[in-house]
């Protein structure tokens, strides 16, 4: 699949199709814990029409000590499963702000490339006046999904320190400015503010535009991005971000410019600012 993306009106057609019943539409919306609020409360409230929800904390390995961190295959493969997700099955994936690409991109990850993004999201779909259905979802008949983890797709702390290192590695950040600048908190708890040696700063949220519905930003707009920012990806490029979600709006934007060797970091600034021994730089 080359188009990641499926728009608001091919959706709507989709789902009031009987016959495309080989399709689950996945809300993945997601709060960060300081928000003290969980998005399937927001899921009973209104959600795209026979979709079921999705918790990215459910999908996050349980053992690790850092935040969002991918899974074992087999935990995957079990959650997604009881949603009535196989191997043969076309997924659709919407949230209501940033999350959607960590999911395109752990599906991926596992080996699943049969998955779109909503453009625009729940957002878009709501200002269009859309069909909106409350409660929770119905329970689907559970599928068998295999997962294997495909080999390049991960960036580790040793693979980044080593880029940072050789400094033959564009290293994009999708944090915000102030965050990657350290001018405010690292948005966790003991975790140190700054950025790493040679990284570039793209905020992940220059990617969506607003006066749109917050639909992505076109290939040609993105491409300006990147290249204002002196990020050069025609090498080897790796995204992060503050946990390992928003790098991966960088890196759907990468892919749709054409390029699938980048890899995301995905214990990103959540572990690398906790490491005594990693370089961490501030603007003054």
């Amino acid at each position: 699949m080359t188009d990641w993306l499926i728009e608001t009106g091919e959706l709507a057609a989709l789902i009031d199709n009987p016959e495309t019943a080989g399709t689950v539409v996945l809300d993945c919306s997601w709060y960060l814990p300081e928000a003290g609020k969980h998005a399937k409360d927001d899921f009973v409230r209104g959600h795209i029409p026979h979709a079921q929800f999705i918790d990215l904390a459910e999908i996050s390995d349980p053992a690790s000590p850092y935040v969002n961190m991918l899974p074992e295959a087999e935990l995957f493969a079990s959650v997604v499963g009881r949603l009535g997700i196989g191997n043969d099955t076309d997924v659709v994936i919407y949230d209501t702000g940033y999350v959607s690409c960590r999911l395109w991109w752990m599906f991926r990850t596992f080996g699943h490339d049969r998955v779109r993004i909503l453009n625009g999201g729940f957002r878009k779909w709501k200002a269009e006046d859309r069909p909106v259905e409350t409660g929770e979802a119905a329970t689907p008949a559970a599928r068998t999904f295999h997962a294997e983890t495909v080999a390049g797709r991960v960036a580790t702390i040793d693979d980044v320190r080593g880029a940072v290192a050789r400094q033959d590695t564009t290293i994009v950040d999708a944090r915000t400015a102030a965050r990657f600048d350290g001018l405010e908190g690292s948005g966790y708890p003991g975790v140190a503010s700054g950025y790493m040696p040679g990284a570039i700063n793209t905020p992940w949220a220059l990617f969506f535009d607003a006066s749109r519905n917050f639909e992505f930003v076109s290939t040609e707009r993105a491409k300006a991005i990147f290249a204002e920012a002196g990020a050069d990806l025609s090498g080897n490029v790796i995204t992060t971000c503050g946990s390992g979600v928003t790098a991966c709006i960088l890196g759907f934007m990468i892919e749709r410019l054409g390029k699938d060797d980048w890899r995301m970091y995905d214990g990103s600034w959540h572990e690398w600012g906790q490491q005594p021994n990693t370089p961490k730089l501030v603007k003054s």
